[in-house]
């Protein structure tokens, strides 16, 4: 059996370790704490205007800590991703314990910056570095399996904490979160993971290494500085960037704005449950079709996925109709997860991927990390939320525009 797909099931499961640092989760906490959040400066502005004032904290922190992520990307380029996914688990449970005591804006940011960089930025890179490294020829549906681990946080997290936090409490519910994360997930990590495929004697995909008389392919791979170089970087940046702005705020204010279209807290904490479940199948089926098809208009079609997502929240009315929500952004989720881990590999080799993942995870953690600020300034100044949203769908209707052109960079081997 190839070992890879012993990769793939450590990998899937390390990804539903990133709850902790997934908007989907951190937007469950964000009335709680800022009901209890106090303020060592702009007091009384931020005291009027708590929304932005969280939306702030969460967004600057994440902005700050997406930063980190190229020296990630070179601690993976040096280092292997199973050591760095190690460390990244265990620092990820450390940083949940210690959120359960924050209370100032200040640690509020902080906190939320430590759990931004090593859950939804750090971990993610590594399992799908790791990923990249050991599939090619099917890379796309290896992706798809791998990230079959954020549908599943997804369906889990959201209820779960909630349910803890009407038992025990939102402090006390991350103390909970800390000890699971470390307990269930590094193990698997650390008995099951290795960097490359080369280590054990194979190749991408599982070919052995003397199985063949052909002289062994050097690792492909542009460097940074050229990846830098061409378009098809900036393409890729532009639309990964509009899709992590955009699910971010969805799923931040997710129960937020179906509570305000009727439903009532948990029916709509619930349809999370429907949109990871959605995702889960979705997954697969996105990865093998970029496997198939051109991977230009896969891209468009997922930014479209993202527009549809946009309008249909604002058509909810029951529960029916949020049902249907929910199905389309689970698919959004779906391309989203698939789209990080594929198209960098794709288009610039695995031989200095991390590097140029740490870029690539870095600006859509920038994008990520801006996503819930219009939100919440349209909601605290009482501006039309559906108006909004509906207009925040033109930049994934243009990014889908730009991505019909995207192409292989000079230098690339040929491939569709």
């Amino acid at each position: 059996m190839f070992y890879g797909w012993v990769i793939l099931a450590a990998t899937c499961f390390a990804m539903i370790g990133t709850g902790p640092g997934q908007s989907h989760l951190i937007g469950l906490y964000f009335e709680s704490i800022s009901a209890e959040m106090t303020f060592s400066f702009a007091a009384d502005w931020m005291g009027e205007n708590r929304q932005i004032a969280i939306a702030i904290a969460y967004g600057s922190a994440t902005f700050l800590a997406a930063f980190l992520l190229p020296q990630i990307g070179r601690l993976i380029d040096r280092y292997g991703p199973a050591i760095v996914l190690s460390f990244v688990i265990a620092g990820l449970s450390v940083t949940a314990l210690v959120f359960s005591l924050v209370r100032d804006w200040l640690a509020v940011a902080i906190g939320f910056g430590f759990l931004r960089f090593l859950g939804q930025g750090s971990l993610m890179l590594a399992s799908v570095n790791m990923v990249s490294q050991w599939f090619d020829r099917r890379r796309g549906f290896a992706l798809g399996i791998m990230s079959l681990g954020f549908p599943l946080s997804m369906a889990i997290h959201p209820p779960l904490c909630q349910w803890l936090m009407d038992l025990v409490g939102w402090r006390s519910s991350w103390i909970w979160l800390g000890v699971s994360t470390v307990v269930l997930f590094l193990p698997a990590v650390l008995l099951l993971a290795h960097s490359k495929p080369e280590v054990l004697g194979l190749r991408p995909d599982g070919i052995p290494q003397k199985a063949t008389d052909e002289p062994q392919a050097e690792v492909w791979g542009l460097n940074r500085a050229e990846a830098l170089r061409s378009p098809t970087f900036y393409i890729i940046t532009a639309g990964l960037t509009s899709l992590s702005m955009l699910v971010t705020t969805l799923h931040v204010y997710f129960k937020t704005i179906l509570t305000d279209h009727g439903l009532d807290a948990q029916t709509a904490t619930l349809m999370f449950t429907v949109t990871g479940i959605t995702a889960a199948v979705s997954m697969p089926i996105v990865g093998h079709m970029l496997d198939k098809f051109r991977t230009d208009w896969m891209f468009c079609g997922g930014l479209l996925v993202m527009v549809a997502s946009l309008t249909s929240v604002t058509l909810v009315t029951d529960v029916p109709s949020a049902i249907v929500f929910a199905i389309i952004f689970g698919i959004n989720n779906g391309v989203t997860m698939t789209f990080f881990g594929f198209l960098w590999p794709r288009f610039f080799g695995r031989k200095h991927l991390g590097s140029i993942q740490g870029i690539g995870q870095m600006v859509g953690i920038v994008g990520a990390s801006i996503g819930a600020l219009p939100y919440a300034i349209a909601s605290d100044i009482n501006w039309d939320i559906d108006f909004a949203l509906r207009m925040f769908a033109i930049l994934p209707l243009v990014c889908a525009g730009i991505a019909l052109f995207l192409r292989d960079p000079a230098g690339s081997p040929a491939r569709r």
